[in-house]
This record gives structure tokens, C-alpha cells and sequence, in this order.
């Protein structure tokens, strides 16, 4: 992804190192990485060794991106997986790189990412990709000649380039958002006018049927006086 490109060229340049002219080394002059040819190239036409050796970091990340990120096309690889490639650019080239991830990923050699690399690659899982990667640059490193001045370090770089590759593999998960839960309504409780105690209901109902009572006995009496008044007639 092309938020690692940062990360990943601070990491690159830790095994680069800085100012170096090796007879040995088949990529001449460099500093920081940058050979006298790229810096030609991307920067400086008719540049020195001595305005190689004084890069900016400016400088130094354009080379970077446009000879080696974008020719892998770090932005469109998975994360882990862009490191891994783009470091093997750095010290193999690009088309290598790029052809070594396409045998990892089972798709035509072309040492060109494009679209149906790039698909292929995300099918399968990037800790695989990675490890595949490193073990055929590995193999690819024992077997050149320079293996003997070089390989101690170039061996410890791919060992460190696998396990921080890895590592980048595991992104943070994103935390859940956090919910405001209001606080429970408390009930309201009805106005005491409204409450009617069950004893007073009680009592109002046997007032209500002694009164009843009252009246019915008075009737009967008032029937029994006229009935006792008719006899005497």
C-alpha cells in the first residue's frame, strides 16, 4: 500500500547504508542506495560522484519511488507484501523482483505487475507470498558469484525483511464506536388523589348495604302496619 512507501524506504536505507564504491560491487558507486546511474537518471544529468555523495533526502526518495516502488507497483500490493518486493527491487532490480513475485503468485513471468498480478497475489494469503519471496531470493543470492563477499549480510537483510514483512501482515483492528446508553426513566408515580385505598372502599360498601338493608326494613314495616290496620276496620 502506498501509506507503507515511508516506512518502507526509512527501512531499506538502514541496509543500504550510506557512501560506497566497492570494485566488487557490480552496482558501482552508491550512496544511500542510489547508484551514479539512477541519480543521473532521476535527478542530475551529468552528475559526479561527488554530487553523489551529497543526495538530499529528497532526492533520495524520488529515485526510490520511481525506479523501484512504482515499478513493483508498491501502492497496489498488499501490506508486507510491498515491503518484501520493494526491498528485493533495491538489491536485485526491479524486474527481478517483480518476476519472482509473479512465480509466487502463479502467473506468466513477465516481470510487468499489473492487473492479473496484482489480483493474484491478493488471492492468496500474504504471509505465504512473503515467505516464498524470501526463499526464492534467497536461493537467487547463493547463487551469484558475490555470494562469498556478500552473502553474510545479504542473507541477515532477508532474514530481517521477512520477519518485519510479516509484521506488517497484522494491522490494528479498529475499534468498535462507543455507544451513549441513557440512563432508564424512572416512573412517574400518579398523583395520591388518584389512589383509593382498598379499605375505605371496604367500608363505604357496607355503609352502602346497611342503607339498603335500612330501606327494605322499612318498607316491610310500613306493609305490615297497613296489613294489621285493615284487620281492625
Amino acid at each position: 500500500m502506498d501509506r507503507n512507501f515511508a516506512r518502507s524506504l526509512t527501512l531499506v536505507l538502514k541496509s543500504e547504508g550510506g557512501w560506497s564504491d566497492n570494485s566488487a560491487d557490480p552496482g558501482g558507486a552508491t550512496m544511500k542506495g542510489v547508484t551514479l546511474a539512477n541519480f543521473r537518471r532521476y535527478v542530475k544529468a551529468d552528475a559526479t560522484k561527488a554530487d553523489l555523495r551529497k543526495i538530499t533526502d529528497d532526492q533520495v526518495a524520488t529515485v526510490y519511488r520511481r525506479f523501484y516502488w512504482d515499478a513493483v507497483a508498491g501502492a497496489l500490493l498488499p501490506d508486507g507484501v510491498d515491503y518484501a518486493v520493494f526491498d528485493f527491487a533495491v538489491n536485485s532490480g526491479p524486474g527481478r523482483a517483480a518476476k519472482y513475485l509473479q512465480a509466487c503468485a502463479g502467473v506468466a513471468q513477465d516481470g510487468r505487475i499489473g492487473p492479473a498480478t496484482i489480483a493474484a497475489v491478493k488471492a492468496k494469503p500474504s504471509g505465504a507470498i512473503i515467505d516464498n519471496l524470501c526463499d526464492a531470493r534467497l536461493s537467487f543470492l547463493e547463487r551469484l558469484p558475490t555470494w562469498k563477499d556478500f552473502g553474510r549480510g545479504w542473507s541477515s537483510r532477508v532474514a530481517t525483511v521477512r520477519k518485519t514483512s510479516l509484521s506488517m501482515t497484522i494491522q490494528p483492528a479498529i475499534p468498535a464506536p462507543t455507544m451513549s446508553v441513557p440512563a432508564p426513566t424512572q416512573p412517574v408515580a400518579p398523583p395520591a388523589a388518584a389512589v383509593t385505598p382498598k379499605g375505605n372502599g371496604f367500608v363505604a360498601g357496607i355503609f352502602a348495604f346497611l342503607a339498603l338493608a335500612a330501606m327494605a326494613v322499612a318498607g316491610w314495616w310500613h306493609h305490615v302496619v297497613c296489613f294489621i290496620e285493615g284487620l281492625f276496620q
